[in-house]
């Protein structure tokens, strides 16, 4: 994706950002993603920004999906993955997921030019 820039999070961890604006990020392990057989903190969880509640609420419905969220999470548009079970999607389905977040947080000058060249 364009115009894409990578930050060091709080604990090195990348934050992809388009404008400033970040929309996906690996974060660090944290209270509110945990296993909940052994209580353990998932350490590999990424963020993904979503273009709306419906987006958001189309990936983590399904209890089969490989996408969830948290309470801290609530109101929040995004969606989150554990890098484990990124096997479980197809190649094209974790593009669709990147490029959605990059869409929802670029300019609306950024996000209709590339629209335009990568439309089919």
């Amino acid at each position: 994706m364009p115009h894409v820039t990578v930050v060091a999070g709080p604990a090195e961890n990348p934050v992809y950002q388009v404008g400033g604006k970040s929309f996906v990020f690996f974060r660090t392990p944290r209270p509110d993603a945990v296993d909940p057989e052994t209580g353990e903190k998932y350490p590999d969880v990424v963020v993904f920004w979503v273009p709306s509640e419906s987006d958001k609420l189309a990936l983590v419905q399904d209890p089969d999906s490989p996408f969830f969220t948290t309470k801290h999470f609530d109101g929040h548009l995004s969606v989150l993955l554990r890098t484990s079970r990124v096997g479980e999607l197809t190649i094209q389905e974790l593009a669709e997921v990147v490029q959605d977040a990059w869409l929802s947080r670029a300019s609306p000058t950024r996000a209709r030019k590339w629209l335009a060249e990568n439309s089919a």
